[in-house]
């Protein structure tokens, strides 16, 4: 008996030992243990895992997502799941053998968002969206995209935020903040320095380590410090000669040395054949999967290249994200979130972000009774988002027409009916010679002079709206994109002076997704607005900043030139007079092959104000319907940098909201300084005529300092410095002063030093 006692206790004893272990936050470290090589090298690539990875469409719970991870049973790993997009979830919206349409929310473009100037606003719409995220079973939300906005021409500029860094990153760090409330994950992306989409795969930006640390990673710097997204997406080109995703400079001496960040890092969806290297540099996982790297990996354990220890780290980083997951932790998603009630968040997210560049004698508000001749093939074809991974299948998008007469406006009805009968020609007009559907935005078609004279003496004003649309995979053109096109240009000219010789008004709504020029044709307008690419409720947005409802308050996250080549940047970007050009033998091609960022930090207003440079609309500019004082600046030197504080006061006749800017000069000496930059901002809340409201800012000694290349350090001067309270990069209101009484130094760790 006690001979079979012991067998039977031995047999029991094996059991527990080969008993596999059930993943769980605690025990990430023992089921490493027990995973076998080629289970640590397929947990690291993600679930396409075939050669066809750009064709593929995941099925299950979350159709249409653009990635996931594999799942091992045997330990309860599941499979989570990766889904654009930055301006709203893109998932597929039909499901075979469901009658049902999965519609998801198409929320405001990131520039208009960053318009804002408000973090609780930017939050407030991404708490949304990620509700969304959660709601329809996805696990990350593959955004925030926060590339700075080097050039006008990048034509994914719509779905970044800003020019400055400062901006970019808090803007970015509200973002992240709002979709992880829903603990859901985001992966703030394009990591780093992919700033054109040409050639954007083998691309290399040749930038220097000072520009890289001021102005292309701080911005992610300051998302991660403040936000902690769940991932980072490493990018598709090369930064100084070395692919991003596998830099160990940029992915662990900087990310995770010098930041702390302790997430996920994982590719930009691709298949690059250095899958090792990107290993041993820090990207944890390859999307969207190829078997290829799969047996790359395992080939390099096996012969030495990659150590366990490194294969650890990473599968660690991965499971250490699965445990955060909804899908982990087998969250009953509803596929039902509230979709009513996200559009009025894009609508008032629309309305608090919308720029008013030009008002000539109070040409708005109108009254909201007026009879409008609504112009432009966009007022109809309305531009709510970029193409790509910013697309969003929406149940809806509201047009001009519909916001207009939504906001109690009469429109016209022939020249609705003129675009709409343009777009159904158009479309006969394929199908009958066996050409597919436009699906692309419809370019602008003419209207005759004797039409406009006509509608001229029968409307009370003129709206014209010009659009844009650009995306993922190529970048805008100078002609015929940045500037107006012919046909754009002689509408805009002819409704003008018809409208003008009749004394009516005419109001021009920018309906665009990236800067365009403005100087040769704004004299024409009484009353200017841009409100991006707004979302589904854009239009409704529109109509309520043009009846007045909403008092406008968005402001310039970047600055308008008056020519392209006023940007230093447009001398080494690819425009379409150097896109066009053929290879000699095996010679790289400028702007193509590699991109040289000869102007350092001189990006935006840096380079327009240190260089005197004309704009036609600068950096944080906006109009109001009100007015509003700036008054008692208070600044004082801290411990740690300063504090200051300023009170606005609204002094004109209707309650309105200020976007608060604060510019800080360098003390003279040492590094060469910008005049001026960007160091905090703020909003105030909805202002009645003579009320007050006084805003805060804290700047830390680090945040006012300039990258030292030589000494590979951050340094701020010792000195004085003047703080300026503005309402735009040019219009400095009030100033205070405070002293820096000790130079102080930061080191860094030694990435991309030579």
């Amino acid at each position: 008996m006690k001979k079979a006692l012991s067998v039977l206790g031995a047999l029991l004893c094996a059991s527990v030992a080969f008993a596999q272990p059930e993943l769980t936050a605690d025990n990430i470290d023992e089921v490493i243990k027990s995973m076998t090589l080629e289970e640590k090298a397929t947990l690291l690539v993600g679930g396409a895992v075939t050669p066809e990875f750009d064709a593929v469409t995941l099925t299950g719970p979350v159709q249409g997502a653009a990635g996931n991870t594999r799942p091992i049973e045997r330990f309860g790993i599941p499979m989570t799941y990766l889904a654009d997009g930055p301006a709203g979830l893109r998932i597929k919206p039909t499901r075979e053998g469901c009658s049902r349409t999965f519609y998801c929310t198409g929320f405001p473009v990131g520039t208009l968002l960053a318009s804002s100037w408000d973090v609780e606003l930017v939050q407030k719409v991404t708490s949304a969206l990620g509700n969304e995220v959660l709601e329809y079973g996805a696990d990350v939300l593959l955004a925030p995209g926060v590339n700075i906005h080097r050039n006008p021409l990048c034509g994914r500029n719509f779905e970044y935020f800003s020019e400055d860094p400062v901006l970019s990153g808090n803007v970015a760090a509200a973002y992240i903040t709002g979709v992880q409330s829903n603990n859901v994950g985001t992966s703030i992306k394009h990591f780093a320095a992919n700033n054109q989409e040409t050639n954007r795969l083998e691309d290399d930006a040749r930038v220097s380590v000072r520009a890289l640390r001021e102005i292309y990673l701080k911005n992610f710097e300051i998302a991660v410090r403040k936000a902690r997204p769940w991932t980072v997406m490493s990018s598709y080109n090369s930064l100084n000669g070395e692919y991003t995703q596998q830099s160990e400079d940029l992915l662990t001496k900087v990310l995770r040395q010098d930041w702390g960040f302790e997430g996920m890092v994982m590719t930009d969806w691709g298949c690059k054949e250095g899958t090792v290297k990107s290993v041993n540099a820090g990207n944890d996982l390859m999307e969207p999967g190829n078997r290829t790297e799969t047996e790359r990996i395992v080939a390099a354990v096996r012969d030495g290249r990659i150590t366990e220890e490194t294969l650890d780290r990473n599968v660690r980083n991965v499971l250490r994200y699965i445990v955060r997951t909804p899908s982990f932790r087998g969250y009953r998603f509803s596929n039902n979130p509230d979709l009513k009630a996200h559009a009025l968040v894009a609508r008032e997210a629309a309305a608090q972000s919308i720029v008013l560049l030009r008002n000539e004698d109070s040409t708005l508000p109108l009254k909201g009774d007026e009879k409008i001749a609504l112009y432009g093939i966009s007022s109809i074809d309305f531009v709510a988002g970029g193409t790509g991974s910013g697309e969003v299948n929406k149940a809806y998008v509201v047009n001009m027409a519909e916001g207009m007469q939504n906001a109690g406006f009469s429109i016209d009805p022939d020249l609705p009916d003129y675009y709409r009968a343009h777009i159904r020609y158009d479309a006969a007009s394929r199908k009958i010679i066996g050409k597919e559907p436009r699906d692309w935005r419809f370019p602008e078609i003419p209207v005759p002079a004797d039409a406009i004279r006509l509608q001229a003496g029968k409307n009370d004003a003129a709206v014209v709206v010009i659009g844009r649309n650009a995306g993922e995979g190529s970048d805008r053109n100078v002609a015929d994109d940045f500037e107006l096109t012919v046909t754009e240009r002689e509408l805009l000219n002819n409704v003008s002076n018809l409208f003008h010789q009749a004394g009516k008004k005419v109001i021009v709504v920018l309906n665009v997704g990236g800067v365009i020029e403005t100087a040769s044709w704004k004299h024409l307008a009484d009353a200017i607005l841009l409100p991006w690419s707004p979302g589904q409720e854009g239009a409704n947005a529109v109509g309520d900043i043009l009846a007045g409802r909403v008092n406008p308050s968005g402001k310039l996250p970047m600055t308008f030139p008056v020519t392209f080549f006023d940007h230093l940047s447009s001398f080494n970007f690819p425009h379409e007079y150097v896109r066009d050009l053929r290879r000699v033998g095996n010679e790289p091609l400028k702007d193509v092959d590699y991109t040289d960022y000869a102007e350092g930090i001189w990006v935006g207003y840096r380079h327009f104000d240190k260089h005197g440079v004309e704009v036609s609309y600068p950096f944080g500019f906006g109009l109001s319907y009100t007015s509003f004082d700036y008054s008692k600046p208070v600044v004082k030197a801290g411990k740690d940098g300063f504090t200051a504080s300023v009170t606005v006061t609204n002094t004109g006749r209707v309650a309105g909201r200020e976007g608060v800017q604060l510019y800080v000069p360098a003390p003279e000496g040492g590094l060469e300084k910008p005049e001026k930059e960007l160091k905090a901002f703020g909003k105030t809340a909805l202002l009645k005529p003579g009320e007050s409201q006084t805003l805060s800012f804290t700047v830390s000694a680090y945040e006012l300092a300039s990258f030292n290349e030589g000494a590979n350090r951050w340094e701020t001067a010792k000195g004085a410095y003047t703080v300026g309270f503005a309402s735009s990069s040019a219009c400095i209101r009030c100033k205070g002063t405070f002293r820096q009484t000790a130079p102080q130094c930061r080191a860094v760790s030694d990435a991309f030093v030579k």
